[in-house]
């Protein structure tokens, strides 16, 4: 039989294959052939340093938009460029004002929503609210509500860095990638402390004993911890459990006042007296005479904690004090009292804005993450599993 031709011409297809990043390093990605963008949500030069840093690792452009607060501070937002089937990644770090850069992001995830975008995904390194995950008293869960909000906005999926609950993760309807500080910052002391061997690692509360046992571990270090700090923890803030109060004050006429028990709103159920806790002394559990203690947390904000921690440890030996922390919020007078205290050294990374506190006070040194950023920008989009940014990483790190 004849064989069929379709047309007096012969095609041929071949397939590019776009060079594979390592790290960011020695790449050189087409935004036109990769089918994503990396956008800024950030109004303030100083937010979109982080995000330059990643662009520059993936070598791609920053997406053109624009966002500006109006004269009635309403936040508007314009995308430049065209999204349509694209995977967007929205690089939005938080400084002082929070809810601007909240709306920024609702805002810039909606724009490129309803620009037909594909996959919308944000890059928050430091996740805001994160600390307002539990129900206090009569509030609410802001962290959940905010996650709402960001599903509703259009996000897909969110790359962070150390939520302060890993638990935070279940709020979400999307995928969650929460990646790992800690290897840069045991990098950083392995490289930039000068006889590490000598040091011990100090949780400063109970809460932080699991993070630090992680860092004692991979460093083969000594752990101590702190107990009795002062700290506001959710079983010392009254709630409302103890209501109704176990006194009453009768409004009837003197001398006709009701028993105690027949006035009770509830008759037959007695609540037991609840007895005041009284925190213990602040005690050292390990040895730090004669060592460097290396204090580590996931957020320094204020400060105050932290300086406590730092004369005590002082007292009872200890010759050098390092802090650790990914998030350094490092708000109000946090500058000034660091500056003051017997801490040698607050080490955090660029996941929040800093640069104005560091001019204040020159203890604070940086650790960059963009590498893992970029690199995790890249994976998701080709579809690569993440498992590599987790090897060496605790189950409680």
């Amino acid at each position: 039989m004849p064989k069929r031709r379709f047309g007096p011409h012969k095609f041929s297809f071949s397939q590019s294959h776009s060079a594979k990043l390592s790290y960011g390093y020695n790449s050189r990605m087409n935004v036109g052939k990769s089918g994503y963008r990396v956008f800024s949500a950030n109004s303030t030069t100083a937010c979109t340093e982080l995000a330059k840093r990643i662009t520059e690792r993936l070598g791609v452009e920053l997406g053109k938009s624009v966002v500006y607060q109006e004269a009635n501070r309403e936040t508007r937002v314009d995308v430049k460029e065209s999204v349509r089937g694209q995977d967007i990644f929205i690089i939005q770090t938080i400084p002082r004002d929070v809810n601007t850069a909240i709306m920024e992001l609702l805002i810039m995830a909606y724009a490129l929503k309803t620009s037909c975008a594909q996959n919308i995904i944000g890059v928050i390194p430091y996740f805001p609210y994160s600390k307002q995950c539990k129900m206090r008293k009569r509030g609410s869960i802001v962290c959940k509500l905010l996650a709402s909000m960001l599903a509703k906005a259009g996000l897909t999926h969110i790359i962070t860095m150390d939520l302060h609950q890993k638990e935070i993760q279940g709020f979400f309807t999307f995928p969650v990638d929460n990646l790992r500080a800690s290897p840069f910052l045991i990098q950083y002391i392995q490289e930039e402390i000068p006889d590490y061997r000598n040091a011990v690692i100090v949780a400063k509360s109970p809460s932080a004993a699991k993070r630090a046992q992680s860092f004692a571990e991979r460093l083969r270090l000594g752990l101590a911890v702190m107990h009795g700090e002062p700290q506001c923890s959710e079983s010392d803030m009254a709630d409302g459990r103890n209501s109704p109060p176990a006194v009453r004050t009768s409004t009837g006429p003197p001398g006709l006042e009701l028993p105690w028990r027949q006035q009770a709103p509830f008759p037959g159920i007695e609540l037991p007296m609840m007895m005041a806790k009284e925190k213990p002394p602040i005690t050292v559990v390990g040895d730090v005479g004669g060592r460097i203690a290396i204090i580590v947390d996931d957020i320094i904000d204020d400060v105050e904690d932290f300086v406590a921690a730092a004369e005590i440890l002082k007292e009872r030996g200890a010759y050098k004090i390092y802090i650790m922390a990914t998030h350094g919020l490092l708000s109000a007078e946090a500058p000034r009292l660091i500056e003051e205290s017997a801490i040698d050294e607050v080490v955090v990374t660029n996941t929040v804005p800093h640069e104005v506190q560091k001019l204040q006070c020159p203890k604070i040194k940086t650790v960059d993450v963009s590498m893992i950023l970029a690199e995790a920008i890249r994976r998701i989009h080709n579809g690569e599993s993440m498992a590599y940014l987790f090897r060496n990483i605790a189950v409680d790190d």
